[in-house]
């Protein structure tokens, strides 16, 4: 996560839980539950650290999109464990796994699926597709045409395809997770606005540390290890209803829509320099998967309510593909992470 973020980030004051909107809310009650029902957030990241070695910010992404109900792209250049991340962490939970690798020539079938002539029966039949799945790896996304990438839009939104004139709905829990190498442009098709505002978060990958990639060279000569399924489907969903219990007080809530309220009017914030470097803020998309990945942060964190630090933490993987950019700010050389680090400076942390 953002460290230089962390270091302006005020001490917790749990006492707020008792203002009079909330004064139900028991913090200390909540958070043993959260102590609880966090307790298989170690056995799936000690799983998949057998076989990815750092990379702990995208095995974090991970494990919020997984409790978050959200969608995940992930962008990094080749040989970042992009895909073995996303694989590994279907073979953690006991769930139906699929892995499309999109190509300039994929068709919107070879995805959702298609109606099949059943010469036996003779009518129509439906030939589901992979997107069938619990986990479903959008390898490659951005080298498949609009077409394809539309195909998707569906079954991330409303978690339903439509095939023919019948609808089927998609199994629980159901998350796509896209890579996308932000390094080879030559046949790609870049993913739409309304595309990828469907991810609740973009993870950006980088290089591992020295002392991680001599036990990558010694994991990948002597085989890896076999992660074990350490969790069901069930009690992912079972989760997922905890992280919404999360406490979140009312100042936060509007921290995060300050935020957000940012990058639509900078000028209301001493951002007026921003005015002409962006084309377009955030969607209320945006606010609500803040405040859901700020939740399930704090889950992982084994704690009951949110802090500001929380969602500082996350606001650069929720927020990096949902600011538009100007050619003023192309041509100064001034990208989405600048853009947010100067709003999360400007906005009063509550």
């Amino acid at each position: 996560m953002e460290e230089e973020m962390k270091t302006t980030t005020p001490t917790p004051d749990v006492s707020a839980s008792t203002s009079s909107s909330t004064s139900n809310v028991d913090i200390k009650a909540l958070n043993e539950k959260i102590q609880k029902e966090s307790a298989f957030v170690d056995l799936l990241t000690m799983e998949m650290g057998k076989v990815i070695i750092g990379q702990s910010h995208m095995t974090e992404s991970l494990l919020i999109g997984l409790l978050s109900n959200g969608h995940i792209l992930l962008e990094g250049v080749p040989g970042l464990a992009k895909t073995l991340a996303i694989t590994t962490l279907s073979k953690t939970v006991d769930a139906k796994f699929s892995r499309v690798q999109f190509t300039p020539d994929l068709l919107p079938a070879d995805v959702v699926g298609t109606m099949i002539y059943n010469q036996k029966q003779e009518a129509f039949t439906v030939k589901q597709g992979p997107i069938f799945a619990n986990f479903v790896l959008a390898d490659e996304i951005n080298r498949a045409p609009a077409k394809v990438q539309s195909a998707l839009l569906e079954a991330m939104q409303e978690r339903q395809i439509t095939i023919g004139e019948e609808t089927f709905k998609l199994p629980e829990p159901f998350l796509v997770l896209a890579t996308q190498n932000p390094v080879e442009q030559e046949g790609t098709y870049p993913l739409p606005e309304a595309q990828v505002d469907r991810f609740m978060l973009k993870v950006i990958l980088d290089y591992p540390k020295k002392e991680e990639e001599k036990l990558i060279i010694r994991n990948s000569i002597n085989g890896f290890p076999t992660p074990n399924s350490v969790i069901t489907p069930e009690q992912i969903t079972k989760a997922r209803a905890v992280v919404k219990e999360v406490y979140m007080d009312e100042k936060i809530e509007q921290y995060i829509v300050d935020i957000v309220d940012a990058t639509r009017n900078p000028e209301n914030y001493n951002l007026q320099n921003y005015k002409n470097l962006i084309t377009f803020g955030g969607s209320p998309r945006a606010s609500i998967n803040l405040a859901l990945a700020s939740k399930a942060y704090a889950f992982i964190k084994r704690r009951g309510y949110v802090i500001p630090e929380d969602v500082r933490a996350i606001c650069h993987d929720v927020m990096r593909h949902r600011i538009g950019l100007s050619y003023e700010a192309e041509a100064e050389n001034i990208n989405s992470e600048e853009i947010i680090n100067g709003i999360l400076n400007n906005v009063e942390i509550p």
